[in-house]
Order: structure tokens, then sequence, then C-alpha cells
């Protein structure tokens, strides 16, 4: 059973006017909707209901090669059918690189980015070659190792340098500058199930991401930069998502200091699990909805099976 109380007075040091909450509900095209999904859909919904507040729907469609109109239509047509309604028009990230990329253009000129050049594979290969060795390397918590940096140490000049000769290359933060600009600890108000303080108050610890990438040559953004970025320019006041984007809110936090944009609140839900306890994954082709439709279930059919009772 799911119980969720809400006050529009969350925290005394809230960013935004808590009159009216604005909520979003943010999937990708890349595959087709599973019953996670449907979950977070559903307790946006609930959630934003129960406030008085605002629900919008935002297309994180920016990974131009697995994103495609069809899977969006399809998506769409799920949502729709299994009752979720949102305010306003869709937010397509696709229609806003230019934001994006002003925002990096911003962190450049701080010297808070660096190019890199190593794709995520080679640098896999360097380290798991160094821990064969015995020794030890920094992994952020998705389990990938931290990127080795040697970049962040080149010039202005080289940097650009690099950038004008290399065919592929990434931004990255560069983590130990950006924390250095603060004196005091960062953190989040997280109205959601988990261990806090009493005042709501979850610590931020951005370090243990290491030099996470906010951009390509060819896609000016990243996950974690329009993330932050739509949610400001859209208002969005609490974010309601799954466990698995606990951690990922150290980063956001950071990127929304340095970058001056307002703290939302946070509240991460549950997952729905598969029978090995594993979080259903669009990767794996978990059963999506649509295939449960095709099956003839029903709306209440989808309620059931994620255990909702609004």
């Amino acid at each position: 059973m799911i119980a969720i109380v809400l006050t529009t007075k969350v925290h005394p040091h809230y960013s935004y006017p808590m009159t009216q909450p604005v909520l979003r509900f943010a999937p990708s095209p890349n595959g087709e909707l599973h019953l996670g999904h449907a979950y977070s859909a559903l307790l946006n919904q609930q959630m934003a209901n129960d406030a008085g507040g605002k629900l919008l729907l935002r297309i994180e469609d920016i990974d131009l090669e697995r994103c495609n109109p069809g899977l969006e239509a399809q998506m769409l047509n799920d949502l729709e059918w299994l009752g979720i309604e949102w305010d306003g028009v869709p937010r397509w990230q696709s229609e806003h690189l230019d934001a994006y990329q002003d925002a990096l253009d911003t962190l450049e000129a701080e010297g808070l980015v660096y190019p890199s050049i190593s794709s995520r594979g080679e640098v896999r290969h360097r380290i798991s070659a160094l821990e064969e060795s015995g020794k030890t390397w920094p992994r952020d918590p998705d389990g990938v190792p931290h990127y080795p940096g040697e970049e962040r140490l080149y010039t202005a000049e080289e940097r650009a340098a690099l950038k004008r000769e290399a065919g592929k290359y990434s931004l990255r933060l560069d983590m130990a500058k950006a924390l250095g600009r603060y004196t005091k600890p960062l953190e989040w108000y997280e109205s959601g199930a988990g261990p806090k303080a009493e005042t709501g108050k979850i610590p931020a610890h951005p370090a243990i991401w290491g030099d996470v990438l906010l951009g390509r040559k060819d896609v000016p953004t990243s996950y974690h930069l329009a993330c932050v970025l739509d949610d400001a320019l859209q208002g969005v006041s609490l974010i309601v998502r799954g466990q698995d984007l606990f951690h990922a809110t150290s980063i956001h936090r950071l990127l929304q200091e340095v970058l001056g944009l307002p703290a939302p609140v946070y509240h991460h839900h549950r997952l729905i699990l598969d029978d090995d306890g594993q979080k259903l994954a669009k990767s794996r082709k978990d059963t999506s909805l649509r295939q449960l439709r095709d099956a003839g279930l029903q709306p209440d059919d989808i309620k059931r099976m994620v255990g909702w009772e609004a």
C-alpha cells in the first residue's frame, strides 16, 4: 500500500514558491515503457493532484541514436492509456540544445570543464589492468571507474588544440575545482523514505562520481546537465523519481550550485523489481506495458501489478 502525504510547505528554505508545486515525469523514448515507469508516472500524478500542483511531461530524447519517433509515439500512447495527464505541452530536450550549449560555455569559461578524449572502454581497460596489478582506483556508485583526467592539467592553449584536432571529445566537470568553490557542505531536501536528518536534509557527496561527463562534441549535453537545466527552466519544485537516481542527486545539487540554479525538493520512491530482485530495465527488454496491453491487460491490472492503491 502506498501512503503519500505532501504539504505545500515542505521546508522553510525551499527555493521555489510552494503555492502550487510543479512536478515532472521525464521518460526517454529509447525503448518501451515498463512497470517501473508506470509506477513512477502514477506516483507523480497522485502527488501533483494531492498537492494541487502541476504535472509536466518532458521527453528526454538527447540520445539521438537510440531515440526515435516510433518509440516516442508508442510511449505517449501508453501513458494516455494508463490515464496519465499532464499540464501544457511536453518539452523535448532535442529542441533545446542551444540552452545546454550555453551552460557548457559558461562552465568552460569559468574553467570548470575540460575536454577529454579517452573513451569509456579505454578507461575501463586501463583501470582493469591497474587493479589486476594490485592497485586500487575509485569507482562511482554505478561501478564505473573515475576518469583519470590527465587533460585536466592542460593549459588553455592545449585544451583548445585538443578540441580542434580531436575527431571526438567529451567535456567533463573538474570536480575538485567545482567543489573548491564551496566552504559549506552541499545537501538536499528529501521527502521520500530512507535515512535523513530530522530536517529532511541529505548530505550530497558529488566527489564519489569523479569528473562526470557533461557533454560531447556532437551533443552539447549529458543526462545530468540537461536534467538540471530543464528542471530549473520549467520551474520544477518537486522531483519524484526512483531510488536508482538517489546518488545522482549529489551531482545535480553541485551543478545547481555552480550554475546558480534553485534547488528543488526530491522524493525518491521504491523500485519495481523483477523475480531476481533486479530493477526493471529497457536494456534487458523487460516486459513492457505494450506487451501487457497486447496480452489483454487493462490499466487496473497494471496498478495491481505494481502494488498501487491510490
